[in-house]
């Protein structure tokens, strides 16, 4: 299928391709290169999640494959083993046979006659973490990385744990993948397999949730893959990219700090999308970033990338407190390495007062706390999609159950560039306990924006391998990092820190209620400030990409969010809505639908009454063929234990095939 899209080279697309494996599994792929690329070969560039090549990802791949392969590469879309139309099962993230067969692909390809034999990475959220595991392999072809949205640390970084803390985005994710690994491959590709291939995958891809809570600490099962392990492992280059609004930024900064190899990095004011994608915008012209370090590292053509700073950020304006954004005001700045040189830590002192950065408090000045477990409701999620809701809401709904600090109004903007910390000495009364730390902007108004936040569960404060229980009534010392931030805090504007016990449904509350003692003359907030923020020499030009994929709705995607308490009881939930849209994928007529609603809840003096669900419809048919999957998922608890209860069901046409049902406890270990 020949591709109109007035590049440099014509386009070819290969719709379904099957790389074979060492132990006979084939892989599916789908492949767009130069019509020419057998007699002048081209460097590849591969893309391996478990995704879904035909249907999920086949709109966005769309749109950036064909550009790429327009500039000369061959850009192989590949499903992971037991996804899609791939043979054999996925039964979690990063296994050592998904890394296995990620080098035998690479290696299959640039043995082609079409690939000039160096291979290129690049990913998106799972496809970023492999692209980054698979670097740390060494496998002979690979030449360089492009890593979005992705870590380098799968404990203390990804979507399970932050500060040792349970992240409800780990109930969240658990519940995408429980839905995906239901759908059955496209018989239009693999003929009267799908049936069997699904079937197993319905029976054996297991409920990743419980696996996932069997390691609650920073054991060997998360060292896996955590290429921090040993970052000298890697030694071609990577271009590192995320956002703000992202729930990987802070990776950026290590990966340009530690790796040994050249490293860029790119942070945007983005959700978890591709950047030409980027949202809240401004969105860049990020195909021909991408191509610019691509030409380099596999073409050797001096396109400047290494002549340029090492890290760039959009630095961010004041915004109105809102769940959704269109566009952040900012400017995009660079720093010529991490740390910078332009960037120095500020200390802040906490009064006993509520002052920030003025007098100190007097040695043995105690303030005391104890949230309302609906600090947290307004949140946002961990990791936003750029959906409705899912970024923090007005924090003084938040401010009014916490601990407040507060600076005076600024008589000059300051500019924060990088990652706050806080060091607090506490007291607590129980012997597990958590603290959330909010960094906020405050206008005129009284308009409280959320900037940056950290959360720490205080029994891991010295080990997340080995937490130990804290002792009532003992006095100890932390420090508590924020998420990596570029903010402008305008003049006459406040800098506010807000601290609380709890903050659900952002993190998995303490068993019991918690009373935090907080010795504010021992305790500091530290800002990492750049006087005169140096601008990017040029600006981006405006995103680009392919011609767009023929798709016909019958329901556009849309997203919704609530905030809603009980009066009688004062339970507090919050829910949300996120439809991909049922749409019709006109070149090989298959309709196919996504739709997930999440809901969490809590009453606002008993942790124990904690509780998410989700739930996901996947729909997919053609012609007289059709299949229908519902994944549902509750995660509860008690004082000892994590309680799942999971179910899913699946038919075809109006037969139901598979009714399976889950209950499991699993211990909870000092969370």
């Amino acid at each position: 299928m020949k591709i109109d899209t007035n590049l440099p080279r014509p386009v070819r697309e290969i719709e379904h391709f099957e790389i074979p494996m060492p132990d006979g599994t084939k892989l599916a792929a789908r492949i767009w290169m130069p019509e020419d690329a057998e007699a002048r070969p081209v460097p590849a560039i591969l893309e391996y999640i478990p995704y879904r090549k035909n249907d999920k990802t086949l709109e966005r791949d769309h749109a950036r494959a064909p550009w790429l392969a327009g500039q000369g590469y061959a850009y192989v879309r590949l499903d992971l083993r037991g996804t899609g139309e791939s043979e054999g099962l996925m039964l979690d993230e990063y296994l050592p046979i998904e890394l296995q067969d990620g080098c035998d692909a690479i290696a299959w390809i640039a043995d082609q006659a079409w690939c000039d034999g160096g291979v290129g990475i690049v990913g998106i959220s799972w496809g970023g973490f492999n692209g980054l595991q698979l670097a740390a392999l060494r496998p002979p072809a690979l030449k360089a990385v492009v890593s979005i949205c992705s870590t380098d640390d799968r404990y203390a970084d990804d979507v399970h744990y932050m500060g040792g803390a349970l992240l409800c985005d780990q109930l969240s994710w658990a519940s995408v993948m429980f839905g995906i690994n239901t759908l059955p491959p496209d018989p239009a590709h693999v003929g009267e397999a799908w049936r069997g291939m699904w079937e197993e995958r319905l029976d054996k891809s297991g409920l990743w949730l419980d696996t996932w809570l069997q390691h609650q600490t920073r054991d060997d099962f998360w060292k896996h893959g955590s290429v921090c392990e040993d970052i000298s492992d890697i030694e071609v280059p990577v271009y590192a990219v995320s956002g703000w609004a992202d729930g990987y930024c802070r990776a950026v900064f290590r990966l340009v700090e530690t790796l040994k190899s050249p490293a860029k990095g790119i942070v945007g004011p983005w959700s978890h999308k591709y950047p030409h994608l980027g949202a809240p915008g401004p969105a860049i012209d990020w195909l021909t970033e991408e191509t610019r370090w691509w030409d380099q590292w596999m073409k050797g053509v001096d396109t400047g990338v290494t002549d340029e700073p090492a890290l760039c950020v959009y630095l961010q304006d004041h915004a109105k407190p809102a769940g959704f954004y269109d566009h952040r005001d900012g400017q995009w700045i660079t720093e010529p390495t991490w740390p910078s040189p332009n960037v120095a830590r500020t200390r802040f002192t906490l009064g006993a007062d509520g002052g920030l950065g003025g007098a100190e408090a007097e040695e043995g000045a105690k303030l005391t706390l104890s949230s309302p477990l609906w600090v947290g409701a307004h949140a946002g999620k961990w990791c936003s999609y750029a959906n409705i809701g899912d970024q923090p809401g007005d924090q003084r709904r938040e401010d009014a159950g916490s601990l407040v600090f507060e600076t005076g109004p600024l008589d000059a903007p300051a500019h924060l560039v990088g990652d706050p910390s806080l060091t607090l000495t506490f007291e607590v009364d129980k012997p597990v306990a958590q603290v959330a730390a909010r960094l906020m902007d405050v206008a005129p108004d009284g308009a409280a924006t959320r900037v940056s936040y950290g959360v720490l569960n205080l029994t891991h404060r010295d080990s997340h391998e080995h937490p130990a229980e804290l002792v009532p009534g003992e006095t100890y010392t932390v420090t508590i990092p924020m998420k990596h931030v570029a903010q402008t805090f305008r003049a006459g504007h406040r800098i506010r820190l807000g601290l609380s016990t709890s903050y659900f449904p952002i993190i998995w509350p303490a068993p019991e209620p918690v009373t935090l003692t907080v010795l504010p003359a021992r305790s500091q907030l530290d800002l990492p400030l750049s006087e005169a923020p140096t601008p990017r020499a040029t600006e981006f030009g405006k995103p680009r990409a392919a011609e767009p994929l023929d798709l016909e709705f019958d329901v556009e995607p849309h997203s919704g969010w609530s905030v809603h308490e009980d009066r009688e009881t004062g339970r507090v939930t919050v829910e949300t809505r996120d439809h991909e849209g049922a749409a019709h994928i006109v070149p090989h007529g298959l309709h196919h639908s996504a739709d997930v609603r999440e809901r969490y809840s809590i009453l606002p003096d008993d942790p124990l009454s904690a509780e998410g669900q989700v739930t996901w419809v996947h729909e997919m048919s053609r012609e007289d063929w059709s299949i229908r999957t519902v994944t549902e998922t509750r995660l509860t608890c008690d004082a000892t234990h994590f309680h799942i209860e999971a179910r899913l069901r699946a038919w075809e046409g109006d037969r139901e095939v598979r009714d399976h049902r889950w209950n499991r406890s699993i211990p909870r270990v000092l969370g």
